[in-house]
């Protein structure tokens, strides 16, 4: 039973995470550059950025156990089923890609206007500067807000349990709460605030030291 422990919660949390970067990532790069030029954008195009910004939105007011239900049908598609560790990877994904977006276009938008300005006045193009320039210097907050992620994906990775995905949550309501084994509850709690603070001290560390670096 406490074998559930090992593998699958960090499966499910290491895919979501790379999964919700590759969506994220660009969603939220998209979102810095095409803002209007006073909040940062070196590409203003006001539709493109309200039409994903107002996707960003819809998407993160869904509650995750209705997403993760929402989305069966996407899960069966990709995978050929809507149940299971790696079933729950897509809604994991999905919910957590909107989240990443917001941090990287708020920490892109955190960068000095004054580098970017140089950077221009130098002749360097767009994607110059998003490489060269807003990405090295959001990598602090960058880090902070992938930590931030992962966290919540820890969390979410016990909801989905509910689906049969395996892993502290199917263990925890399986046998701790149908089968009324209160050490099987408290172990599963201990289990994810071990986790959680284990990604927390990791995530200071490097962007302590990326702070340091500069």
């Amino acid at each position: 039973m406490y074998g559930q422990l090992h593998g699958k919660p960090l499966v499910m949390v290491f895919f979501s995470t790379l999964f919700s970067l590759v969506i994220g990532l660009p969603l939220g790069v998209l979102l810095c550059i095409t803002a209007p030029e006073q909040q940062g954008g070196i590409i203003p195009h006001a539709i493109l950025n309200n039409v994903l910004g107002r996707i960003v939105n819809v998407l993160r007011s869904f509650p995750f156990i209705i997403l993760m239900i929402l989305l069966f049908p996407l899960s069966r598609l990709i995978l050929g089923t809507s149940i299971g560790t790696r079933a729950a990877i897509v809604p994991l994904s999905i919910a957590a890609a909107p989240f990443v977006a917001r941090v990287i276009e708020s920490a892109l938008k955190e960068v000095d206007p004054g580098m970017v300005q140089a950077a221009k006045a130098m002749g360097s193009t767009n994607m110059q500067i998003i490489v060269k320039v807003l990405l090295p210097e959001a990598m602090p907050s960058l880090v902070a807000g992938i930590t931030l992620t992962i966290i919540n994906l820890i969390g979410y990775s016990a909801m989905a349990g509910a689906i049969g995905a395996g892993g502290l949550g199917d263990l925890a309501i399986r046998y701790g709460y149908q089968r009324f084994r209160a050490d099987v509850l408290l172990v599963s709690v201990i289990v994810i605030l071990v986790m959680v603070e284990a990604c927390q001290v990791v995530g200071d560390y490097l962007v302590a030291r990326l702070m340091a670096k500069r």
